[in-house]
C-alpha cells in the first residue's frame, strides 16, 4: 500500500517537474519575443519597415521551433500555444501580438524557411542542429526538444540570421501579407521582384495580384519565357515583351454603364492615366491624346500616344469598344506605317501599334496583318479577371506549347513525314 502511495508521489512530483520544466521553455520563448521586440524598435526611421519584417519573420520562426521541440511540448500545449502565446504577450508587449497575427507569423516563416537553411549552411559549425519546418503531430514525437533553441538562443546564428534577413527583405510588411495570398513559389517570386523594381506600394502589388499580371503575362510567353518571369521578372527587350491578355480596365468605373463610346472609354482612362501607365507596364511615357496627323488633305487621330523609354520607340493605341474588324488593324498599320516614317528618328526603333478591344478573333488578326508587322490585339476586360479561369488559360496554353514543341523535335529527328505513306 505505501509502496503505492510512494509509486503514485513520485510520478505525481515527476509530472510537475516536466510540466515546470515546459513552462520554463516557454518563458524563455516569451522572453525572445520581449528581446526581439525591444531591438527591432531602436531601429531607424527607413528600417522600421525591414526591420518590422525581420522580426515577424523571427517570431514565425521561434514559433515553428517551440512546436517541433518534442512530444512533451506538443502534448501539454498542442493547438493552445499561438492562443497562449498571444494572451501573453499582449499583456507584456501590447498590440500586435493577437492569435491572427500570431499565425501569419508563423505562416511567413514557413513560406520563407529557406532562409534559415542558408544561414546555417554558412555557420562556422556546421554540425549544428538545422532548423526545422513544421512536422505532422504524430512525427512531433521525434523531434528533440532541446536542439531547436540551442539555434535560436546562440547569439552569433541569431545576430547572422538577422543580419541575412535584412539583406533579403526588401518590401514593406503589408507587401509580404499580400504575397502570402500567393501559394505558387515561381509566381509570389515574380510579384515580388516586380513590386521591389518598379516601387509599388501595397495597394499597387495587391491590384497586380488580383488582376492576375503573372498569368496574363505568362499567357504571351513560351513555356522557357514563363521560367524567367519568376527568376528575372518581366524583362522588357522586345514589343511582345511589354504585350498582356487581357487588360484590365477596372479603374476606368466603366463597368456598371450598360453602353459606353470610345470617347468615354478614352476619357476614362486620361482621368486615371496613372492607373493605365501602371497596367501598361515598365518603361511606358504618356505623350498625347488624339494625336493629329495630315496627309492627302484628310487629318487622322490616334487615341493614344505614348513612348516607352525601355524599348526606345513609339506606341500608338487605338481602343475599340466592339468586336475587332480587318479595317481597324488596316487604320493601325497606316498609323503605325506614318509614325515610323515621318515621326520616328533614325536611332529609334520601330513603332509598336496596340488595338485595344472588347472580343477579337486571332484567325482575322493573322490573316490581316503581315507576319513582320510590330502589330498586336488584345481584348480588354471592365473588371477584374477570375484568377482560377487565367490559371487554367495557361496551364492549356502551356500544354499546347509542349506538344507543338514535341511535335517538331520528332519531325527534325525523324524527318519530315510523308503524309502519302
Amino acid at each position: 500500500m505505501n509502496h503505492e502511495k510512494n509509486e503514485k508521489t513520485r510520478k505525481k512530483k515527476t509530472t510537475t517537474e516536466d510540466t515546470e520544466n515546459t513552462e520554463v521553455e516557454f518563458d524563455d520563448l516569451v522572453g525572445l519575443f520581449e528581446q526581439t521586440q525591444t531591438a527591432m524598435q531602436t531601429q531607424a526611421a527607413r528600417s522600421v519597415d525591414i526591420a518590422l519584417v525581420v522580426r515577424n519573420w523571427l517570431f514565425g520562426w521561434y514559433i515553428v521551433e517551440f512546436e517541433n521541440g518534442g512530444a512533451e511540448r506538443a502534448e501539454l500545449y498542442g493547438k493552445k500555444l499561438i492562443k497562449q502565446l498571444a494572451d501573453t504577450l499582449t499583456t507584456t508587449l501590447g498590440k500586435g501580438f493577437s492569435k491572427r497575427s500570431l499565425e501569419q507569423y508563423r505562416r511567413f516563416y514557413v513560406t520563407y524557411s529557406e532562409i534559415a537553411q542558408a544561414v546555417l549552411a554558412q555557420s562556422s559549425e556546421p554540425d549544428e542542429i538545422q532548423p526545422t519546418v513544421p512536422v505532422a503531430p504524430s512525427e512531433i514525437s521525434q523531434s528533440l526538444p532541446d536542439q531547436s533553441f540551442q539555434i535560436i538562443e546562440n547569439s552569433d546564428i541569431l545576430q547572422a540570421m538577422t543580419a541575412k534577413l535584412s539583406e533579403r527583405f526588401v518590401l514593406g510588411w503589408t507587401h509580404y501579407v499580400a504575397l502570402l495570398t500567393v501559394k505558387k513559389s515561381d509566381e509570389r517570386q515574380f510579384y515580388e521582384l516586380e513590386a521591389a523594381e518598379n516601387g509599388w506600394g501595397y495597394r499597387e502589388l495587391e491590384r497586380q495580384i488580383n488582376s492576375g499580371l503573372y498569368e496574363r503575362l505568362a499567357l504571351s510567353r513560351d513555356k522557357n519565357e514563363v521560367k524567367q518571369l519568376s527568376a528575372k521578372g518581366q524583362l522588357v527587350e522586345k514589343p511582345a515583351d511589354v504585350i498582356k491578355s487581357p487588360y484590365i480596365l477596372e479603374f476606368t468605373g466603366l463597368e456598371e454603364r450598360k453602353s459606353y463610346s470610345e470617347y468615354d472609354l478614352e476619357t476614362a482612362i486620361i482621368d486615371k492615366i496613372e492607373h493605365f501607365l501602371l497596367e501598361l507596364g515598365k518603361g511606358f511615357l504618356f505623350e498625347s491624346r488624339q494625336k493629329r496627323f495630315s496627309f492627302d488633305n484628310r487629318h487622322f487621330y490616334v487615341d493614344l500616344v505614348f513612348y516607352n523609354r525601355l524599348l526606345r520607340c513609339y506606341v500608338v493605341i487605338d481602343l475599340k469598344v466592339g468586336d475587332l474588324k480587318h479595317q481597324d488593324l488596316g487604320q493601325m498599320q497606316m498609323y503605325v506605317n506614318y509614325f515610323d516614317r515621318i515621326v520616328k528618328t533614325k536611332d529609334e526603333n520601330p513603332t509598336i501599334g496596340i488595338l485595344l478591344c472588347l472580343t477579337k478573333s486571332d484567325e482575322l488578326v493573322e490573316l490581316t496583318l503581315p507576319e513582320n508587322a510590330n502589330i498586336y490585339a488584345s481584348e480588354y476586360q471592365l473588371y477584374l479577371p477570375d484568377k482560377a479561369a487565367l490559371k487554367k488559360q495557361l496551364e492549356e496554353a502551356q500544354a499546347e506549347w509542349e506538344a507543338t514543341h514535341e511535335d517538331s523535335s520528332a519531325v527534325q529527328e525523324g524527318g519530315t513525314p510523308n503524309e502519302y505513306e
